[in-house]
């Protein structure tokens, strides 16, 4: 059975009142938690830090970009003169060369309009020449000559001198009975019923088809003493007939010259 005794050195116990609580060292281990954190950083520490070193980075930047004065506000007088010679002399230069390109341009239009024009005139030349040498059929407004010698009393020289004088009036393609194409080297001879012109025999009537201006060509023929007169003296008749459209469909084959050759233009 326990000793009611009591304990000496035990004080008399007081209702209601609890034993003291020990103070805890609370300070000293948030500050050994801190330490162990920065020692020994876990990886969403340093996630959280590399994210906030960033943000700061790009806040200092924007700043910086803020402030910058980009109006020339603070630059000098001379600095500001010697700029804007500068960009005066850039553009001078921009100009000058534009100008050397336009120049370039224009030239070298002028260069292929003439090149064209003078490749015109040169086929223009060349179907004229076509023309005059027989090499080509002709066709266009003229006369058709006819002259009738029943008799066969026109003299050659009488049929020559027609076409000489319709050659003089502008004559620029001649044409005998639809066969013999006539140009400048064209030779006329008398032959047995007919007249030989470069070697073929064309006998009367004679139906002369020529291209040129019809009044021109007429009064080649027509004036006194002239080729119609001559005819008519002979026994023969010349008439003519004005035509819109006179086709000439004989041609001559091209001859080389054998001692003549182009000469050089001065």
């Amino acid at each position: 059975m326990p000793d009611p005794t009591p304990d000496p050195g035990a004080g008399p116990k007081q209702p209601g009142k609890q034993p003291a609580e020990q103070p805890s060292d609370s300070g000293g281990s948030g500050r050994q938690r801190l330490l162990a954190a920065v020692r020994t950083p876990s990886r969403a520490q340093l996630v959280v830090a590399v994210l906030l070193a960033v943000l700061g980075f790009a806040g200092v930047t924007q700043v910086r970009s803020n402030d910058r004065d980009d109006t020339y506000a603070g630059k000098r007088e001379q600095d500001l003169i010697d700029l804007l010679n500068a960009l005066a002399g850039t553009t001078q230069r921009s100009q000058n060369e534009i100008d050397r390109l336009e120049q370039t341009r224009a030239n070298l239009q002028d260069s292929s309009n003439s090149r064209q024009a003078a490749l015109l005139q040169a086929q223009k030349d060349t179907a004229t020449l076509n023309i005059l040498a027989g090499l080509v059929k002709a066709t266009g407004q003229g006369l058709r000559v006819t002259i009738k010698d029943p008799e066969g009393s026109v003299d050659v020289d009488t049929i020559l001198d027609t076409i000489e004088e319709l050659r003089t009036s502008g004559a620029e393609a001649i044409e005998f009975n639809d066969t013999v194409r006539v140009i400048a080297q064209t030779s006329f001879d008398t032959g047995v019923g007919g007249t030989i012109i470069d070697g073929t025999l064309v006998s009367p009537p004679y139906v002369i088809d020529v291209i040129g201006d019809p009044h021109a060509l007429e009064t080649g023929l027509t004036f006194l003493l002239g080729p119609q007169d001559d005819v008519e003296n002979e026994g023969g008749t010349l008439t003519m007939e004005e035509l819109d459209d006179v086709q000439i469909d004989a041609v001559r084959q091209p001859v080389r010259p054998e001692f003549a050759e182009p000469g050089t233009t001065q």
